[in-house]
């Protein structure tokens, strides 16, 4: 007997495919875990986008001049991408012994933006020094 035909007979050779079978059974664990970081993404894009708008509306709140209010929310919205615009709660605007502040807080998206929220909120909180009025 050769030895190709020996070695298959003691086992040597049942072991094709061995390789691809256990890619199989790990699939469904690497395709959870890249969901698990892809969700973390959006959280802490989120959080970065709550930031700046804050931090952007409690600026232009404190140098317009009138309606401070009005200046503070429009610039809040204003750089969002539409998908955190709609899904935005309130946003805080308000001057308080010298400074303007701005608090905004977005809806986490679940997954695919636009699609599905989670009801937990993100909060942006900023202050900017108010500006003298002539």
């Amino acid at each position: 007997m050769p030895v190709d035909v020996r070695g298959r007979f003691l086992g040597r050779g049942r072991d094709r495919g061995q390789t691809a079978i256990e890619f199989l059974g790990v699939t469904p664990l690497i395709i959870l875990l890249l969901i698990a970081l892809w969700q973390c993404a959006l959280i802490g894009y989120t959080f970065s986008l709550a930031g700046n708008s804050a931090d952007q509306a409690a600026h232009k709140g404190a140098i317009s001049e009138g309606t401070r209010g009005q200046a503070c929310r429009a610039a809040a919205e204003e750089d969002l991408p539409k998908v955190w615009r709609e899904s935005m709660k309130r946003t805080s605007c308000q001057s308080s012994g010298g400074l303007y502040k701005a608090t905004v807080k977005l809806r986490v998206p679940v997954l695919v933006p636009g699609v599905l929220n989670w009801p937990m909120t993100i909060e942006g909180n900023a202050a900017s020094p108010l500006e003298a009025e002539r």
